[in-house]
C-alpha cells in the first residue's frame, strides 16, 4: 500500500511517499479503508522529533493521528463492529499511521462515524474532539455558568473546545485575528480579543478554566486570568511529573520532566491555582459519545482545506503555518 513515512527526524524533511507492507491484523484490530486522515500540529512535531523522547517509533515509520473510512476486515476477538461499518478514531499511541492507503486500529479506539457528516469531515474530528472532552469534561470537569478562556479560537483545536465549552454551559473567551472573529463567535464565543491589538491578560480575570496552546510566555500570562482555585490546563507543555507517571516513563526522563515544568508549578502554586499537562489518548467510548453531539447539532466540524493524499506534504506545510482556520485534512478515496 502507499504511505507517507518518516525516514529521520528532521525539522527541514518531508515525508516520502513509499510503498509498505498491508498491517498486521491484530485479533482486537479492525482494518480500515482510509478515505480520509486529519492532519495536526503533533503530527509536524513527531515527525521533527520533539517528542521522541515519549513517543520512541522505530523509523521507518507512517505519520498520521486522525482518520475516517470504512472497516474492511476485523479481528477474531472484535465484537463491536464489523466489516462494512463506517468508522472514525484517532489510533492510540505507538500505533499511528493515518497517512496510508490502510490502517490496523484497536477496536476500543474506534467509533462509528457521525452520519450527517463526510468522511473528509469525520477525519477532522477525533484527535481535537477528544482533547476538547478530555480537557473540559474529564481534567477541568466544567460546569454550567463557569468562565473558560481557550487560546487560538480559530484553530482546529480551538474551533473545537469553543463549541464543547459552549455546549456544557460555560462563557467562553477566546484569542482571534479580527479576520477570524466572525467565525469564533458563529461557534460561540462571548468575548474575542483580538491578538494582534490586546494583550489578553490585560482584558480577562477570573476564569475557572484557562486552555493553553501556545508557547512559554503565553503559558506564564495565563495564570493571572485565572481566579483562585483556577486549572489551567496546557496541551502544548510543558510535561509535568502527573504525565510522566501516567505513560510509565523511566526514572531519568521523569526527573527531566519533573525539572523542566518546575517554573510553571512553582507560580501556579503561588498563584493558587492548578497547572496540569494533557496530552491527549485514544478513546473510542468517547468518541461515541462526540458523535452522539455531532449528530445531534451541538458541535460541527470546521474544515479550512481538503489535499489530495499526493499533497500530504503541502498539507503538513500548511499546517504549520498557524494559519488554518479549523483542520486540514487529506483525502485518500
Amino acid at each position: 500500500m502507499k504511505a507517507f513515512v518518516v525516514d529521520k527526524y528532521n525539522k527541514k524533511g518531508t515525508l516520502r511517499l513509499a510503498e509498505m507492507p498491508e498491517p498486521e491484523l491484530q485479533d482486537g484490530d479492525v482494518l480500515i479503508a482510509v478515505h480520509a486522515a486529519g492532519v495536526n500540529l503533533l503530527d509536524s512535531k513527531v515527525r521533527t522529533g520533539e517528542f521522541k523522547l515519549i513517543l520512541p517509533y522505530r523509523r521507518p515509520f507512517i505519520l498520521g493521528h486522525d482518520v475516517a473510512g470504512t472497516i474492511v476486515r476485523v479481528g477474531s476477538k472484535v465484537r463491536k463492529f464489523k466489516a462494512g461499518d463506517d468508522v472514525y478514531a484517532r489510533p492510540r499511541d505507538g500505533r499511528i499511521g493515518t497517512f496510508a492507503e490502510f490502517i490496523a486500529v484497536n477496536e476500543a479506539d474506534v467509533a462509528l462515524k457521525p452520519a450527517n457528516v463526510s468522511m473528509e469531515e469525520a477525519a477532522s474530528i477525533p484527535l481535537v474532539g477528544l482533547t476538547a472532552w478530555q480537557t473540559l469534561i474529564e481534567r477541568a470537569n466544567l460546569k454550567k455558568g463557569q468562565k473558560v478562556f481557550i487560546q487560538a479560537g480559530s484553530g482546529g483545536v480551538g474551533t473545537f473546545v469553543i463549541q464543547l465549552a459552549k455546549h456544557l454551559g460555560a462563557t467562553v473567551a477566546t484569542t482571534a485575528s479580527a479576520a477570524s472573529a466572525d467565525l469564533v463567535k458563529s461557534l460561540g464565543a462571548d468575548v474575542v480579543v483580538d491578538y494582534r491589538k490586546d494583550d489578553f491578560e490585560k482584558v480577562l480575570s477570573g476564569y475557572d478554566v484557562v486552555l493553553n496552546s501556545q508557547d512559554a510566555k503565553t503559558l506564564e500570562k495565563s495564570l493571572s486570568v485565572l481566579k483562585a482555585g483556577g486549572k489551567l490546563i496546557s496541551i502544548s507543555g510543558p510535561p509535568d511529573p502527573e504525565f510522566a507517571r501516567e505513560k510509565g516513563l523511566n526514572l531519568m526522563l521523569r526527573l527531566v520532566l519533573r525539572v523542566l515544568s518546575r517554573g510553571i508549578r512553582a507560580k501556579a502554586k503561588r498563584r493558587g491555582v492548578q497547572f496540569s499537562f494533557l496530552f491527549m489518548w485514544a478513546q473510542g467510548d468517547q468518541l461515541s459519545k462526540i458523535t452522539s453531539l455531532i449528530e445531534a447539532g451541538a458541535i460541527r466540524p470546521v474544515v479550512d482545506r481538503v489535499f489530495p493524499f499526493e499533497a500530504t506534504n503541502d498539507a503538513l506545510a500548511y499546517v504549520e503555518t498557524g494559519r488554518a482556520k479549523g483542520k486540514v485534512v487529506i483525502k485518500l478515496r
